[in-house]
């Protein structure tokens, strides 16, 4: 990424699900992989950047209620934990924008906002630009206060779009009901659904612009080499409906019309994944978030969707979470980072490995055997 852009460089988060209220200081690079057993809380980071999604859509209560309310939020419940804290840092050559954040158990088993604080101070100012919001609200004040004129506004609404795009993507769902796998409104292609639901409309739209169709041939290069058998997608509008499309496909040296609905669940994952870190530079999200991007892969598809990763990384951050031992041997040491659970405290802990630190050690092991050797933890 260049290094005059603003990019997501540190999470402080307190009280929130298996993270306690000491907090843990959590560092990003252009690419971060988070490693650890099960029930460590690494997804815990997923659903964090979930719950700003909601919030920058001005829909957090919605998202309280479908996670089981504020009691399964916050670290051990309510009763032990009432507020959950965080400090997110974005960082660029010229300056360091942060926003502040306290939710707090309220009436009704939810979360209301009794801080909201943002800060924005150029390198070699000691002093910040500070703008603390409205409490006591139920959703954030960010995007009202970013419609200001005034410099307050601007700040508010840098930070606003930087939140907003820090995109969770979860492309687990494909059972025949799922979206991916039906008809979608063809003007349905802004930008790549969370869960890839829009996925052929979005396709039709990069491969109908006059600067996309190299990056739409670019994805069905990839695709192919995950899929042999792969020639290209039949993309048009419903004879039936013009307003719909849905994701037709045909094999090498065959002229029968496939269907989404017969596609592989791992094959049409690699789509969508492919759709999503190949698709235009201008189109890609800010920072794009994945949890367990390898499922239902084969294992000769994942050094394919490292290459996607590390293309995509060129124009934005990318941040997984993984238990992918071959996964993280395509990446170097310092982009991971190992999360563990601390048994006497009962609470995740992060630890951000150091290759120098490892030199030694990767002199004659990769990454996945000093994993899989509990070198540096991440293990149960």
């Amino acid at each position: 990424m260049p290094d005059n852009k603003l990019r997501l460089t540190n999470i402080n988060l307190k009280g929130y699900k298996s993270i306690s209220s000491n907090g843990q200081d959590i560092p990003f690079e252009e690419i971060t992989i988070f490693i650890g057993a099960n029930g460590s809380g690494k997804s815990n980071i997923v659903s964090f950047f979930q719950m700003l999604n909601y919030m920058t859509t001005g829909a957090l209560q919605t998202y309280i209620g479908k996670s089981g309310y504020a009691d399964s939020l916050l670290y051990y419940g309510s009763k032990k934990t009432n507020r959950l804290k965080s400090e997110i840092t974005f960082s660029d050559n010229n300056s360091t924008d942060k926003y502040s954040l306290t939710l707090s158990h309220a009436a009704g088993d939810t979360l209301i906002f009794t801080e909201e604080t943002i800060y924005w101070q150029r390198k070699n100012n000691p002093k910040p630009f500070t703008i603390t919001l409205v409490p006591g609200l139920k959703e954030s004040g960010l995007y009202a206060y970013s419609k200001n004129t005034d410099p307050a506004g601007k700040v508010t609404k840098i930070i606003f779009n930087l939140l907003k795009h820090c995109q969770v993507f979860q492309f687990h769902d494909t059972s025949k009901e799922a979206r991916i796998r039906n008809s979608g409104y063809i003007n349905d292609c802004e930008f790549l659904r969370s869960d890839g639901g829009n996925l052929a409309a979005f396709l039709y739209a990069i491969k109908k612009n006059k600067d996309g169709e190299k990056y739409y041939n670019r994805i069905v290069r990839y695709i192919k080499s995950a899929m042999p058998q792969f020639k290209d997608f039949v993309l048009s509008p419903s004879s039936q409906n013009d307003n719909y499309i849905i994701l037709n496909w045909m094999e090498n040296d065959s002229d029968y019309l496939f269907g989404p609905h017969q596609i592989s669940d791992g094959s049409l994952r690699f789509m969508a994944l492919a759709t999503l870190l190949l698709q235009p530079p201008a189109t890609l999200p800010s920072v794009i978030i994945l949890d367990e991007p390898e499922l239902g892969l084969h294992p000769s598809a994942i050094s394919l969707l490292a290459g996607m990763v590390k293309t995509a990384s060129q124009h934005c951050q990318i941040i997984l979470a993984t238990q992918s031992t071959g996964l993280i041997d395509e990446f170097d040491a310092n982009s991971i980072v190992v999360v563990d659970r601390d048994e006497e405290e009962k609470c995740s802990i992060f630890k951000k490995l150091d290759e120098k630190n490892l030199q030694e050690w990767l002199e004659k092991y990769s990454l996945s055997e000093l994993w899989e050797k509990n070198i540096f933890g991440g293990k149960p």
